[in-house]
């Protein structure tokens, strides 16, 4: 459900990206926020979940997972482009192209062979919000069938997207929480942060709201906060 704002006005576009290892809870958090979000705000799909809901091969050979993540990246890119022709205002990204480069396995330089380079693919993006992996067994969930990593491994790609968007001018990182709902609120928090005035109070009561919504993943025990970097 797309709530009316009664702002009219064009807001200057900008581009907030969720990410974060397999089971951190951001694609869960977006469609949380998806039902009290107003037409200014737009949010993407996840690229690596339409490359290969889409039936693109996924093998554990180099040269596959080379083809699948230069797939998803101009996937990503295009959705993008997208979201700009229509004219959105604030365009929320599940996952971003920088993300790419965590999964890349080499030997080849990922932004070379998608003919761009890290500093232009971090400048694409005005906000980052990493949400972390929890550290131990309890919070990861084999929900998605498009998920095949294993707690650890989750934790491993976890590290990697933090190094891949390290040094971006405006990120924050969500640490583990007891529950999805606190660490949902702290993702709220720094969306509210990131919108428009006339846009924010369409979100403020999302956790509230959803917080019993069946099948609301739950997320391992670890430290909680928002650290910004």
């Amino acid at each position: 459900m797309v709530r009316e704002c009664e702002c009219q006005r064009r807001h200057l576009r900008r581009k907030i990206v969720l990410t974060g290892g397999p089971g951190a809870g951001k694609t869960a958090v977006l469609e949380l926020l998806r039902h009290s979000l107003c037409q200014h705000v737009v949010v993407l799909p996840e690229s690596a979940g339409i490359v290969f809901g889409g039936g693109f091969p996924r093998r554990d050979t180099a040269g596959v997972k080379r083809a699948a993540q230069r797939a998803i990246y101009y996937v990503q890119r295009e959705l993008e482009a997208v979201a700009e022709a229509d004219g959105a205002g604030i365009v929320l990204c599940d996952r971003g192209v920088v993300d790419g480069a965590a999964y890349w396995p080499g030997p080849e330089d990922f932004w070379s062979s998608v003919d761009t380079t890290r500093d232009e693919a971090l400048a694409r993006y005005d906000a980052v919000i990493h949400m972390r992996v929890p550290a131990g067994d309890n919070g990861y969930g084999h929900q998605n069938p498009l998920r095949i990593e294993s707690a650890s491994q989750a934790r491993e790609i976890d590290e990697r997207i933090a190094r891949a968007w390290e040094g971006h001018r405006r990120r924050y990182v969500i640490d583990a929480a007891a529950d999805f709902i606190t660490k949902a609120e702290h993702a709220l928090a720094i969306l509210q942060q990131e919108l428009p005035d006339c846009c924010r109070r369409h979100v403020a009561d999302a956790v509230q709201t959803h917080a019993t919504m069946p099948g609301t993943p739950a997320v391992g025990r670890g430290g909680t906060g928002v650290r910004a970097s």
